[in-house]
């Protein structure tokens, strides 16, 4: 699930997700880019634990609905930072559980309240990613897992060229190789237990997304 919820207060990126939203449902769009990580991520959350699941970055709540619909025995609350995608997502009948405004980087849900943390397509759009993984750590129950997907760069290189572009597009993102990823993750206190590339096209080779999932211990 693509999605704004980033950080910093508002002003020009908030106002890009919210001029996205009004694109981000358009089947082509989805069917390409963004329904293969949905399908990954839900086919691993099954795995449980999954009572209660945040789906941070949750744009429009394709997945966040999916999951409230799908997951059996799942309670399901969307967070973004866009009150454009959010606008969109609670305009349909949904079962999702609640729609929150928020900050990845302060989410404004109590600690180990959640059995699952989801973020996909997302992250790399986050100011200072180690303080969201504090906060996905910190809103997880013990043995609780995240699960985090997002185009991960084959090469260091790479991910830095990625970086400077986007800067100078005026949407400042950090691009993490899968390798520079665990060592985030792990960094945060959560035990990274598997990464999983996902195919999709375009870019299934050059640019493939990744789904790095940890368990808080």
């Amino acid at each position: 699930m693509a999605s704004a919820s980033a950080g910093g207060g508002g002003g020009p990126q908030q106002l890009f997700f919210d001029v996205w939203s009004r694109f981000y449902d358009l089947p082509a769009v989805q069917r390409a880019i963004y329904r293969p990580v949905q399908d990954a991520v839900i086919t691993e959350l099954i795995a449980g634990p999954h009572q209660r699941v945040l789906d941070v970055g949750c744009g429009t709540g394709l997945l966040t609905s999916r999951l409230a619909a799908g997951v059996y025995g799942t309670t399901v609350v969307g967070c973004d930072f866009s009150f454009g995608m959010l606008s969109q997502a609670s305009a349909g009948d949904s079962p999702v559980a609640g729609w929150v405004q928020g900050d990845a980087q302060r989410l404004p849900v109590a600690s180990s309240s959640f059995d699952a943390v989801v973020c996909t397509e997302s992250f790399h759009w986050y100011p200072d990613q180690s303080a969201a993984l504090a906060e996905f750590r910190r809103v997880l129950r013990p043995g609780g897992r995240a699960l985090i997907a997002f185009v991960n760069p084959p090469f260091e290189g790479m991910a830095q060229m990625l970086s400077r572009a986007s800067e100078a597009a005026g949407q400042p993102a950090t691009w993490q190789t899968a390798p520079q990823m665990r060592s985030l993750v792990s960094s945060a206190g959560l035990t990274v237990v598997a990464q999983q590339r996902i195919g999709r096209l375009p870019g299934a080779m050059t640019m493939p997304p990744v789904l790095t999932v940890a368990r808080r211990p």
